[in-house]
C-alpha cells in the first residue's frame, strides 16, 4: 500500500480527492442563482460568503462520498488508484477534511442570512446523500442532481433572505442537467455496479433506455431554463446562451452510442463544463446590457 502523503503533495491529494475542478459544473449556476435574486451585483461580502459556502458544501459532500464508497473503489479498476483505496491519503485525514468542510460550510450560511443558515442542514443532507442512494435506487442520479440544483437556488436565498417561486426552474434545470450526464457517466460502471449490486437507470433499464432517459432529462434541463430566464424577465442575450447549451448538449448526446462509450470523459466533462460557463456568461453579459 503506498504510504499517505504530506505537504504540498497532500494538498493535491485532497484537492483531487473532492475532484476540485468538477466545481466548474455548479457554482456558474449558483452565480446566476446570485445575480437573478439580487437583480445585480450583491456586494463583496455576500459573494465571497456564497463561494465559500459552495465550494465547502460540495467539499463536504464529495469527501464524503469518497470515505462511505472507499471499499467499494478499491474493487473497480477505474476508480482503484483514488486517494483513499490506494492509501495516499488516511482516512482519519478524509474524516478530519470533511468536518472541517462541514462547520466552514454551516458557518457561511449563517454569515448569509437567519433562512440560509435554517435550510443550511436539508442542503447539507441532500448533498450527502447521493452516496446511500445509489445502493437502494436508480434514481439516484436525480439526487446528485437535487444536490446539484440546490447551488442556484441557495445562491438565491443567500441573496434575498427570501424563499421565491423562480427559484424553482433554475433548480430544476440544473437537476435534469446533472442527471442526463450522470445518466452517461454511469454507462461506465454497469457490468461492476452489476456485481456489486449498486444502482443505476443503466445498471437497471439498460444502456438504450437510460440514454433515452438522459436525453429527456437535457430537454427538461433546456426548458427550464427558459421558463426560469422568462420568469425573473431575462434579456435576449441570456436565450441565445440558452440556446448555445442545448447545441452543446445536443452534440453532448450524439457522442456516446449503446455501442460506443468510449467519448464518455469528453461528454461528461469537457461538454458539461462549457454548457456552465456559456450559460453563466451569456447570462451576466445580458444582466450587464440590462442594467
Amino acid at each position: 500500500m503506498a504510504i499517505a502523503v504530506r505537504g504540498w503533495s497532500s494538498l493535491r491529494t485532497f484537492l483531487e480527492m473532492v475532484k476540485i475542478e468538477h466545481s466548474i459544473f455548479a457554482l456558474p449556476f449558483a452565480m446566476i442563482g446570485m445575480m437573478w435574486g439580487a437583480n445585480g451585483w450583491p456586494g463583496w461580502p455576500k459573494f465571497l460568503w456564497i463561494l465559500v459556502a459552495m465550494v465547502s458544501c460540495r467539499s463536504s459532500a464529495m469527501a464524503f462520498n469518497r470515505i462511505h464508497d472507499r471499499h467499494i473503489d478499491a474493487l473497480n479498476d477505474r476508480t482503484n488508484m483514488r486517494a483513499l483505496p490506494a492509501g495516499t491519503l488516511l482516512l482519519s485525514h478524509a474524516m478530519a477534511f470533511f468536518l472541517v468542510s462541514v462547520v466552514i460550510f454551516l458557518f457561511s450560511a449563517y454569515m448569509l442570512n437567519m433562512l440560509a443558515f435554517a435550510l443550511s442542514p436539508i442542503a447539507l443532507l441532500v448533498t450527502l446523500g447521493y452516496s446511500t442512494t445509489k445502493r437502494y435506487t436508480p434514481f439516484c442520479h436525480f439526487i446528485l442532481g437535487a444536490s446539484l440544483g440546490i447551488a442556484p437556488a441557495a445562491a438565491w436565498i443567500a441573496s434575498t433572505g427570501r424563499l421565491d417561486l423562480p427559484i424553482g426552474p433554475i433548480f430544476g434545470a440544473v437537476m435534469f442537467w446533472t442527471a442526463g450526464f450522470d445518466i452517461i457517466y454511469a454507462l461506465q460502471d454497469v457490468e461492476f455496479d452489476k456485481s456489486q449490486k449498486l444502482r443505476s437507470l443503466p445498471e437497471t433499464a439498460g444502456v438504450p433506455r437510460a440514454l433515452l432517459i438522459s436525453r429527456l432529462c437535457h430537454c427538461f434541463a433546456v426548458s427550464c431554463l427558459i421558463w426560469g430566464g422568462i420568469w425573473v424577465g431575462a434579456g435576449a442575450l441570456f436565450f441565445v446562451g440558452v440556446g448555445v447549451a442545448a447545441l452543446l448538449l445536443i452534440y453532448e448526446q450524439s457522442l456516446v452510442k449503446p455501442n460506443d462509450l468510449s467519448r464518455v470523459n469528453m461528454a461528461f466533462f469537457t461538454l458539461n463544463g462549457f454548457v456552465s460557463i456559456g450559460v453563466f456568461v451569456f447570462a451576466l453579459a445580458d444582466m450587464l446590457v440590462r442594467k
